[in-house]
């Protein structure tokens, strides 16, 4: 009997090494990565500037906590802020960490402006967040919430994209509103035109915080920085991580000064955030994510990716629905059980990841290269086949 917690579905397969989008298997068995440990792996496997940083400052410093002053925590937080919304950063180890960061923000610039009585927040259907108390509160009520009762107080869920039953939702105790601008573990569900710009002017007019999750949409996922680029509204706070450390374990929570007023110090804290290893890291990942082209070659390997699934649609209608998503971060909408489909993959030595809503997701590395494309669209039609 395996002395480790069996909360994870592990399929049999075991990788010794990757390179690039491709992983290895000891046996030598060679995979296509479209998966990216779930979005995670930015700049592949074994990027050589991200494993230099991280050798590197492995072979001078791990951790002496945030008593100190820390070596790359500033040029990290700046590369973030001057090229974003954000005046502020904090550094923390995942997506819930940063998400539960911006939850605490939100009730706490409402104490600081003399409203204490403001805590709720209005949330999502179909939303992902985290597995911390605070974030799966935050989600959708259901498998992930079950047997986990009393959830924290104070969230309100509405349908994803319903405007109407957003402002239905504001009471005179609403602090803020909480969105994905692209759900992820809902299904790849980009917020319909005008949703967040309407968010934004609702926040405006009753005084409430905006937040978004980009954990899994930000970072250069859709060929800009942030997703919520592509719609120009911009929010008072956004959580980062996954693509943010290429696979080190890394987060951070973005705010603007307003938003930040109230977080003074001593009431936020992470004993392994900012430590020296995530700054080199960081720095060496969103060093490049901002690179001259990088983020074009995003727009550009997104925009054929999505072109040549389409076609997949046409041929084969009664697997494959539709074909959603921006930049590399695309969902296949199946007619078919997703799970058997990314089985069905999987066997053709190409790796993806199941979402909500029957969604196959698709999210290679950001490094990716037409040549992968079009290596990896005969194994999606042969998938097809085995469904034929």
């Amino acid at each position: 009997m395996s002395s480790v917690l069996p909360v994870y579905n592990r399929t049999n397969l075991t990788f010794s090494h990757g390179e690039g989008v491709y992983l290895y298997t000891p046996e030598g068995d060679k995979y296509l990565d479209f998966a990216a440990g779930i979005a995670v792996n930015s700049l592949g496997h074994s990027h050589p500037k991200a494993v230099a940083a991280l050798v590197t400052q492995a072979q001078k410093l791990w951790h002496v906590s945030n008593l100190y002053h820390i070596q790359g925590l500033e040029p990290l937080a700046e590369k973030l802020t001057q090229n974003s919304f954000a005046d502020k950063v904090f550094f923390c180890n995942s997506g819930a960490e940063a998400v539960e960061c911006g939850l605490k923000m939100i009730r706490k610039y409402h104490d600081e402006t003399g409203n204490p009585d403001k805590f709720r927040i209005i949330s999502f259907m179909g939303a992902f967040h985290g597995r911390t108390i605070a974030t799966i509160s935050a989600g959708e009520p259901g498998k992930n919430t079950k047997g986990f009762e009393p959830l924290l107080e104070g969230f309100d869920h509405v349908p994803y994209g319903d405007l109407e039953a957003v402002k239905n939702a504001i009471t005179p105790q609403t602090a803020g509103i909480l969105v994905e601008p692209i759900q992820g573990e809902g299904g790849i569900k980009p917020a319909p035109n005008g949703f967040l710009k309407a968010l934004r002017e609702l926040c405006d007019k009753h005084g409430l915080l905006l937040m978004y999750d980009s954990v899994q949409c930000g970072m250069g996922r859709t060929g800009k920085l942030f997703s919520h680029e592509w719609w120009g509204v911009n929010p008072d706070i956004t959580s980062s991580a996954k693509g943010i450390g290429n696979g080190f374990p890394l987060g951070a929570c973005l705010a603007t000064d307003k938003a930040a007023q109230g977080m003074k110090q001593g009431s936020h804290g992470s004993t392994y955030g900012s430590n020296p290893l995530a700054m080199a890291v960081g720095n060496a990942v969103v060093g490049e994510i901002l690179s001259s082209g990088f983020l074009e070659n995003v727009v550009e390997q997104g925009k054929y990716l999505k072109e040549r699934l389409s076609s997949l649609v046409i041929r084969h209608p009664k697997i494959i629905e539709e074909i959603r998503g921006m930049g590399l971060m695309i969902g296949i909408k199946m007619r078919v059980p997703n799970a058997d489909f990314v089985n069905a993959l999987r066997a053709e030595k190409l790796l993806t990841v199941p979402a909500s809503d029957n969604v196959v997701r698709v999210m290679p590395p950001l490094i990716l290269e037409k040549k992968h494309i079009d290596e990896a669209m005969p194994k999606f039609e042969a998938a097809c086949e085995k469904f034929v």
